[in-house]
């Protein structure tokens, strides 16, 4: 968790940046109360947004709260309107489907570019990454990605080495989608499946192979995107690898 000064008099001073660092330690342990609440579906997708039942739940005053509440709206997975008040995002099943055919296109050009540019070492953390995902999925069905240096996408989108590409996934797409990844990786079987499908990736940009890179990231996501029909469909199982990926 990340921790967030003239000096007239020693013991004034002290005591200010102790009700900060303690107000800052407070609001990072609200905003992660609410993200966990949020991801893991206690507050359903599209629910609103109750201060005064939220403070009382997390024993807080709603200073901090409202600060938890507009860094989830900065990640847009809290929308505010007027009238209503502050919600979780909700997406239609076609809005939600439509994104990962966009995010097939951009993660596979990333992808590509990565395979290009990422430095060695950039690559060697990439894999040492994987290798910590695969104690994390070993026993269990959720593979949690949600901090930004620790998800795999994310080093993938920032070793393209392009604004328009970063941007567009890691500060839109990937915020909107975060909620539904954390919750259809619990089909049986696709976590260990899809860090599978992520060392296939991370391999073909160590061997500098753009074409693979891309086609094997484009499968990743269509595998992805794919379960989500299924599962909004009602009839989703265990995951299926592709045939060339066994």
């Amino acid at each position: 968790m990340t921790m967030l000064g003239d000096e007239a008099d020693t013991t004034g001073a002290a005591g200010c940046r102790d009700v900060v660092e303690g107000a800052q330690t407070l609001g990072d342990r609200v905003y992660d109360q609410l993200l966990d609440a949020i991801m893991t579906g206690e507050i359903p997708l599209g629910a609103k947004i109750g201060e005064n039942d939220l403070a009382q739940r997390f024993g807080v005053s709603r200073g901090p709260l409202r600060e938890a509440i507009r860094r989830l709206e900065e990640r847009r997975l809290v929308i505010r309107t007027a009238h209503v008040g502050a919600r979780v995002v909700e997406m239609s099943d076609t809005s939600l489907l439509e994104l990962f055919f966009v995010r097939e296109a951009m993660e596979g050009m990333a992808a590509r570019l990565a395979s290009q540019r990422m430095s060695d070492a950039e690559i060697a953390d990439l894999e040492r990454l994987l290798d910590a995902h695969g104690e994390s999925v070993a026993d269990r069905e959720h593979y949690d990605q949600r901090d930004h240096d620790l998800d795999f996408h994310y080093r993938i989108a920032k070793g393209a080495r392009n604004d328009m590409i970063e941007g567009l996934l890691c500060r839109d797409l990937y915020q909107l989608l975060q909620i539904y990844r954390y919750r259809h990786s619990a089909v049986p079987g696709r976590a260990q499946r899809a860090l599978l499908e992520h060392r296939r990736v991370a391999a073909a940009i160590a061997a500098r192979d753009g074409d693979l890179a891309e086609t094997l990231m484009r499968r990743h996501i269509v595998a992805a995107r794919k379960i989500l029909e299924g599962l909004l469909a009602g009839t989703a199982a265990t995951a299926v690898p592709h045939p060339e990926l066994k």
